[in-house]
This record gives structure tokens, C-alpha cells and sequence, in this order.
């Protein structure tokens, strides 16, 4: 089998029964990853690797938190893993034709590895860039778990998608997703993913590249099959992404919630501090304790503001990339189960076969290959997948229980302040006297 650009290929096993067919999920087995080319040739034999508009692919042009968060992040950071290839998403520009608008982000790209012809590139790219890449991988790489994006469409009237606010949480999750795919073991070595990162212009296109996706190109003779013996595993895995998706619905409908709250309140405190304001300038005594009401008000209106945009910002994208991220598994899962059915379906037809003696044909044994490499990484795929969710909700609530702690410092820090200032006033007053 081709290698297709990854660095190590699964051997066949040789002939099996799937009864005998060992699950990389069990704890005797260590993880194997095998090449993604046996789903991923064309009509012709041949790889597509095109860019969007057709044309052939030249990659010969140049291109927080607390220190306890820190320290977290350093001992969680891909388990010590030495990186070769890093990838950065900034400097986000607006462009204005006759025909439409959209954005652009600058890719920068620095590696030591060979497969690169020149050690830095500098590209920009706008979404569907990012969406030709993601779909290339998905194409190329079925048995693999491919990061989300951020969805394309929002609502028109409720968010301005050229918004400053709305461009720096995209840009966010851009870079996000192209550093998921530099640190995969696999995904990062796919010439898509190389040309993406090196190839000069990706913009003039009359069109995205129709894609076929595995499901729809591999035509299965298992409708309404249901499988014989699927591995409690990956039942398990199915299971687990309902649930997680439930929690997920439902912690997201109540920080929505609260931010609708919180920037009610935080109307509410900044028509109610002037209103002292106002009063002080009719009172002689009461001037000085008035005036430093309202300025407590004001900076408790700042400290909510700060918590209010960061839990929008910070703390909701994240619980939406996991959503899109949990699509994305059951899909490989979904993928998974129809590799192993169309090797049930194939094999049940051996076993019921008038001729024993004949030897198991070729793609019985092909199929059974197929099945133990969605196995292996399926299952590696998704051990990367727990770690990186460990790691992003433990610096999530670590980062979340910070800027909480911070408001209520910042809220208490002024009002302690006024009251060390009226009590000196009192007791020099007292002096006085």
C-alpha cells in the first residue's frame, strides 16, 4: 500500500475472521497507525492534489492567564512531544471588490522538514481556503479524526461577520485548527496540508473542487445492514460524544444566560453610578462620599464588562468547537462502521459459499486490513483527541475561576478604598475638632 506522505504504514495482518480480529482499544495492543490511501485514489489510480481552481500545485514559492496556567499548560504540552513544523494565523485584512467582500488571514509557516522546500513561507488566505483544506483531508484521510472549523454562515442582522469582534474570535479559531492539524502525527505530513501552508496564490478560483466524500464515493451493498459484533468500544465512544454533547447544550444555554444577564446589570450599574454623581453636586458635605460611590460604581461596571467579554470570547467558542469537534467523530465512528459492515457482508458470503476449498478471495482480506486500520487510528485519534479536551477545558475553568476571582478583587480592592478614605477623613475631621 502507498504511503501517501505519512510517516508509517500499517502491515497486513494477513487472513482473519473478524472474531479474531484484534481491537487496538484493548489494553494488549499498543497503537498502530496504517496509510489512509486505501479510501482515498481517484478513478484513475492517481492523488489529486490540485488547489481549488484546477490547477496543479507549486510549492516552490516563498512564503493570560496566571502563572499557574502556565505552568499547567507546560506540563499538559503534547506530552514532550519535539515539534518540527509551526504554524501561526494574524493579521487579519478586509478586501473590497465589485463582486463581493471578505476577509483574509496571513498563514506564516516555520519547519525543518524536508518535505518543505524552504524553511519559512508567509501565505494569506481567507475561509474557504481553510475549507478546500479541511475538506482535502477529510477526502484523503477517512480513517482519521479531522479538527473542526468554525462554522461559515451566521445570522444576518444578529452578528456582523466584518465586525472587529467577530473576525479576532474567527482568527482565533483558525489558527486553532491549523495548529490541531501541525501537531498531528498523520495529518500534518498530507500534501494538501503542505501546499496549503507553501503555495503562493489559492485566490483566483472559479469554484471549489467538487469533493466526494468516502461515504458517498464507496458505495456499500449493506443498506439497512445492521453489524454483527461491534466492539463495546467504540459503543462506548458513542455513548460518551451523546452525553458530552447534552452537557455541552446545556452549559451553553446557561452561559448565554448569564451574559444576557450580566449586560443587563451592567446597564443597569452605568445609568446608576452618574446618578450619584449628580447628586454630590448638590451637597457640601456629602460631595466627597458621593463622588467616591460613583466611582466604585464605575469600576465594578469595568471589572463586569472584562468578565462578561471574556466568558463570550473565551469561554463559549470553546464549548462550540467541541461540538463541531464531536460531528466530526461520529462521522470517522459512522465511516468506521461502514468499513465493517461492508467486511461482514463480504465475508458472511464466504462462509455460506458451496465451494469451501477455494481460498478467501483477495478483498475479503483487503476489507478486513481496512476494518483493523480505521481500528488503529480511530483509536489513536480519539486517546489525542482526550488529551487535547483535558488540556483545553482544564485551562478553560483554571482561566474562567481567574477572571472571577479577579472581578470580585477588583469590585472589593474600590469599595475597601472608599471606605479607608471616608474613615481618614472622619478621624482628621475628628482631630480638628
Amino acid at each position: 500500500m502507498s504511503t501517501g506522505g505519512t510517516p508509517r504504514s500499517l502491515p497486513s495482518s494477513g487472513q482473519k475472521s473478524l472474531q479474531d480480529i484484534s481491537h487496538p482499544l484493548s489494553a494488549e495492543e499498543a497503537v498502530r497507525s496504517c496509510s489512509p490511501d486505501i479510501l482515498n485514489t481517484n478513478s484513475t489510480g492517481e492523488k489529486d492534489l490540485s488547489l481549488p481552481n484546477g490547477t496543479p500545485v507549486d510549492t516552490s514559492s516563498p512564503a493570560s492567564s496566571s502563572s499557574l496556567l502556565n505552568r499547567l499548560q507546560l506540563d499538559d504540552d503534547l506530552d514532550g512531544e519535539t515539534r518540527d513544523l509551526f504554524v501561526t494565523v494574524d493579521d487579519p485584512k478586509k478586501h473590497v471588490s465589485t463582486m463581493e467582500t471578505y476577509i483574509t488571514y496571513r498563514v506564516c509557516t516555520k519547519t525543518s522538514r524536508t518535505e518543505f522546500d524552504l524553511p519559512e513561507y508567509s501565505v494569506r488566505r481567507r475561509y474557504q481556503d481553510f475549507d478546500w483544506l479541511r475538506n482535502k483531508l477529510e477526502d484523503s484521510q477517512p480513517t482519521h479524526l479531522i479538527p473542526p472549523l468554525p462554522e461559515k454562515f451566521v445570522m444576518k442582522g444578529v452578528v456582523d461577520r466584518f465586525s472587529e469582534e467577530f473576525v479576532e474570535t474567527r482568527r482565533k479559531a483558525l489558527d486553532k485548527f491549523l495548529k490541531r492539524v501541525a501537531d498531528h502525527p498523520v495529518l500534518s505530513f498530507n500534501e494538501h496540508f503542505n501546499a496549503f501552508l507553501s503555495a503562493k496564490d489559492l485566490n483566483k478560483r472559479q469554484g471549489l473542487a467538487l469533493l466526494t466524500k468516502m461515504g458517498e464515493s464507496v458505495k456499500y451493498v449493506t443498506g439497512g445492514y445492521k453489524l454483527r459484533m461491534r466492539p463495546v468500544e467504540f459503543a462506548a465512544m458513542s455513548e460518551y460524544l451523546d452525553v458530552f454533547t447534552q452537557k455541552l447544550g446545556t452549559l451553553d444555554r446557561i452561559a448565554q444566560r448569564i451574559i444576557k444577564e450580566q449586560s443587563e446589570y451592567l446597564m443597569e450599574l452605568r445609568e446608576y453610578g452618574p446618578v450619584y454623581s449628580s447628586w454630590a453636586s448638590f451637597e457640601g458635605e456629602l460631595h466627597e462620599p458621593l463622588e467616591g460611590v460613583a466611582g466604585c460604581v464605575s469600576n465594578c461596571s469595568s471589572a463586569l464588562d472584562e468578565l462578561t467579554e471574556d466568558m463570550s470570547e473565551e469561554f463559549l467558542p470553546v464549548l462550540r468547537e467541541y461540538v463541531l469537534y464531536i460531528e466530526s467523530m461520529k462521522n470517522v465512528l459512522k465511516k468506521r462502521d461502514q468499513v465493517q459492515a461492508e467486511y461482514e457482508t463480504k465475508l458472511e458470503a464466504v462462509v455460506f459459499r458451496e465451494d469451501k476449498k477455494t481460498p478467501v478471495p483477495t478483498d475479503v482480506e483487503k476489507c478486513q486490513d481496512r476494518v483493523e486500520c480505521f481500528n488503529a487510528d480511530l483509536k489513536a485519534d480519539w486517546d489525542r483527541w482526550q488529551n487535547n479536551k483535558r488540556q483545553d477545558f482544564r485551562q478553560l475553568l483554571m482561566g474562567m475561576a481567574d477572571k472571577n476571582i479577579q472581578y470580585y478583587e477588583k469590585c472589593l480592592a474600590a469599595w475597601e478604598s472608599l471606605i479607608l478614605q471616608l474613615q481618614d477623613k472622619q478621624e482628621a475631621k475628628c482631630e480638628t475638632n
